[in-house]
């Protein structure tokens, strides 16, 4: 199959229903999403409380995990859900920025080189473009390229994770509670280099977040209820995101 990449992929989600199973019980469902969409080029946070399913949605929508019903759609064209592993595993490098909530980044590397690990996946040798670019990201988001990530703050670390996952240039850009534990100005520092940087990409920024400050910056908000999405009013400078029953 052809992967397309393309700046600001739409999300379409129908009749998603997921959860999980713990040994000795009963599956216990936690999501059932009737109708999600979200445009291409915007920016959403969806919110709830610990527990109310907004990582599961995070993999879900990243084809990390598989629903156990239900369609998810990127661009009209690419149903995650029938993936393969290999091409899921294409596609997210080719299409996706992810920003995890333990930013997954590797001790004893650098910054740099944990900004241009996700290409190592594809060849050993680094462009010099693509190196030039990973540098430019460190700088904008004011890290020294050279500096063991063990050494760095949280809030920095961050700011490393946010870099590499706009190392591509992608289309969609999914962040996990971007914010998390993180102290009030640092949250600030790093919401705005999300929301600026996608903003300028022209790519689909999806948040999840229990963070009103960073809720309120994104074109829509939807809260998690009963395990499915619901619109809140949207933010009166953008035009408002389509959501059906």
């Amino acid at each position: 199959m052809a992967i397309r990449t393309h700046a600001g992929l739409a999300l379409d989600a129908r009749g998603v229903r997921a959860g999980f199973a713990e040994r000795g019980r009963a599956p216990r469902e936690i999501l059932r999403v009737r109708h999600f969409r979200v445009d291409g080029g915007s920016q959403v946070a969806l919110c709830g409380p610990s527990g109310s399913g907004k990582t599961m949605l995070f993999h879900l929508f990243a084809g990390l995990e598989r629903p156990w019903r239900g369609s998810i759609r990127w661009g009209g064209d690419i149903e995650v859900t029938a993936l393969s592993e290999r091409v899921a595993d294409r596609w997210r490098r080719e299409t996706l920025g992810l920003v995890f909530q333990q930013f997954h980044l590797f001790p004893g590397m650098s910054a740099l080189e944990n900004t241009l690990l996700p290409l190592r996946f594809d060849r050993w040798s680094i462009e010099p473009t693509m190196r030039a670019r990973a540098l430019k990201l460190l700088d904008r988001v004011a890290i020294r390229p050279d500096i063991d990530v063990a050494a760095l703050s949280r809030g920095e670390q961050q700011r490393v994770a946010v870099a590499r996952a706009l190392l591509r240039k992608p289309a969609i850009v999914l962040a996990d509670e971007p914010t998390a534990s993180l102290d009030r100005d640092t949250a600030n520092v790093v919401a705005d280099l999300l929301c600026t940087m996608c903003r300028g990409a022209n790519a689909t920024l999806v948040v999840t977040t229990h963070d009103p400050a960073l809720a309120s910056r994104l074109d829509a908000a939807y809260d998690v209820v009963d395990g499915d999405l619901q619109p809140r009013s949207p933010v009166p400078s953008r035009a408002p995101l389509r959501t059906a029953a």
